[in-house]
């Protein structure tokens, strides 16, 4: 027979693994990131309007006391009736490499781009450089916790830009299966494309990785920094987020001067 003793442990023990798991589970669910940034436009009442955001999601409320976080905006991918503008026509040589420079007022930024695994996504770029469509612009989101990158291309400089149409996704079986919570590697001077969460739905908005990350293998990689480049980057994240917390526009702003994609 158990002893009232007995049972008030064994309720306890229960009691206190119950809250370690809810514990487990919240610390899971923030450490999922998905990076976000709209390429088409969505129609509003007055105009149209573009959303893009990196979200981290939080825990929700424990039971044990936990306090919940700030749950990110999850805007809805375009859909193609909403898209305003055509996909430029595609002009790189496959074959070929190309380099995009990026001149800041923090330094020149600079990757290389392969053709021959993103065509169209090179071809976007390079179309949207020659038009100056980067020059101006600022970066305008820093995360510095669980994922560390920089996002620009938005000519809005608030996450709400984009060119007025979609590029595929590319060359994302090379990075793994998008399965549940799987995470891949992006490492340091990786150069990435953001996206709304749907499939297909990149536009002019990427990432800068200034340290090892690990995100789901849905983000297209279509260029890599070099040492120097890199430098820049992190000096930058050093400074962290403007007015603190770990996502938000970087306390040393960048502007992009220029942008020029030149074929090596």
């Amino acid at each position: 027979m158990v002893s009232s003793d007995q049972r008030r442990r064994q309720l306890a023990k229960e009691k206190f693994e119950r809250q370690q798991q809810r514990r487990a589970q919240a610390r899971r669910r923030r450490q999922r990131i998905t990076i976000m940034a709209a390429a088409g436009a969505v129609v509003v009442a007055s105009g149209v309007a573009v959303y893009a955001s990196i979200g981290l999601s939080d825990g929700d409320n424990e039971a044990d006391g936990q306090s919940p976080g700030a749950k990110a905006s999850q805007p809805a991918a375009p859909t193609p009736s909403e898209v305003k503008s055509p996909e430029p026509a595609l002009s790189v040589d496959k074959k070929a490499g190309y380099s995009m420079k990026l001149t800041s007022d923090r330094g020149v930024i600079e990757f290389a781009m392969e053709a021959a695994k993103t065509p169209r996504t090179v071809n976007s770029f390079k179309a949207l450089a020659e038009k100056g469509y980067f020059n101006g612009t600022k970066c305008h989101r820093l995360t510095t916790e669980g994922i560390f990158v920089l996002q620009c291309g938005d000519p809005k400089g608030d996450g709400t830009g984009g060119p007025g149409y979609n590029i595929p996704d590319e060359d994302l079986a090379a990075l793994g299966k998008p399965e549940a919570d799987t995470k891949v590697a992006y490492p340091a001077g990786t150069v990435a494309m953001a996206n709304t969460g749907q499939p297909n739905s990149g536009g002019s908005q990427f990432f800068l990785v200034y340290k090892d990350s690990r995100l789901p293998p849905t983000y297209t990689q279509f260029g890599k920094m070099d040492a120097a480049s890199l430098k820049v980057l992190q000096d930058v994240a050093k400074a962290g987020v403007k007015g603190g917390g770990a996502d938000g526009a970087p306390a040393t702003s960048v502007t992009i001067k220029k942008a020029a994609v030149t074929k090596r």
